[in-house]
């Protein structure tokens, strides 16, 4: 399969998916389970290099911090005798996450404030809401890991039986096509049609391409929860008022006499 790399905009760190990891095991930061947050973390990392998604180096020191501190946890504890070793990168590792975490809060709450402060409407004016307005918007580890979900779900039934090239911008219309006279779709129906891994992977890619040229827009109702595919409705152009004839018919030539 050709090479599809695709940069997003809602691209996060080693830090991000760490956190994510966490909140989906519902663990404390405090007491991570080490062995386990390694094993979906290299899992994950290795999913997002077969989709070509430009993995930076920061995610591969991040593995390699998280295979140390597994290698450490595996080893019986030293003796109050033995003479000290360097700083500990679990506990490192738990501050830094703290850390980040509290900054991403903050930087959620202003973001918030920020959205609420535009929302200022006048007396007897009635604002309109949405249902797509409730809902959160989806990151990337959220898609990765419902498309992980696809993938296991999927290798039993599904069988590489032809080498078979995929264009991206087909998968990209056929996606268009499936919300051309629905509202929404859930994230399991985008594959709905998908025969092999090979085009599982390129459906996957597609979406990815257009929720970054912002076409569509992947959100849930609640964190961790079921992700719906929304297409974002373009602004229709402004059309002049009077009859529609008139604004086209071409204007006669003068030819006045002097």
């Amino acid at each position: 399969m050709n090479s599809y790399e695709v940069k997003l905009d809602l691209f996060e760190g080693p830090l991000d998916l760490l956190l994510y990891l966490i909140k989906k095991q519902d663990m404390d930061i405090q007491e991570i389970q080490i062995s386990q947050i390694t094993h979906e973390y290299l899992e994950t990392l290795s999913l997002m290099k077969e989709l070509s998604l430009g993995v930076a180096g920061e995610f591969l020191v991040m593995a390699s911090t998280l295979m140390q501190i597994k290698a450490q946890s595996l080893l019986p504890p030293s003796s109050p005798d033995s003479p000290e070793e360097g700083p500990d990168p679990r506990a490192e590792l738990v501050s830094k996450l703290l850390e980040y975490q509290k900054f991403k809060e903050a930087a959620k709450f202003l973001s918030v404030r920020e959205f609420e402060s535009r929302e200022i409407y006048y007396r007897n004016t009635v604002p309109s809401f949405s249902e797509e307005d409730l809902h959160l918007e989806a990151t990337l580890f959220d898609l990765l890991s419902a498309f992980k979900t696809v993938l296991n779900q999927a290798q039993a039934e599904i069988k590489e039986l032809l080498y078979e090239e995929i264009p991206l911008e087909q998968k990209i219309r056929e996606i268009l096509d499936l919300l051309e006279n629905t509202d929404c779709l859930q994230f399991l129906e985008i594959f709905s049609s998908s025969k092999t891994r090979r085009e599982l992977i390129m459906t996957f890619l597609a979406l990815l391409e257009l929720i970054r040229l912002k076409q569509v827009v992947a959100k849930q109702s609640e964190s961790l929860g079921e992700i719906r595919i929304y297409r974002l409705k373009e602004e229709k152009s402004t059309v002049p008022s009077g009859n529609a004839e008139e604004m086209i018919e071409p204007q006669e030539e003068s030819h006045g006499q002097e």
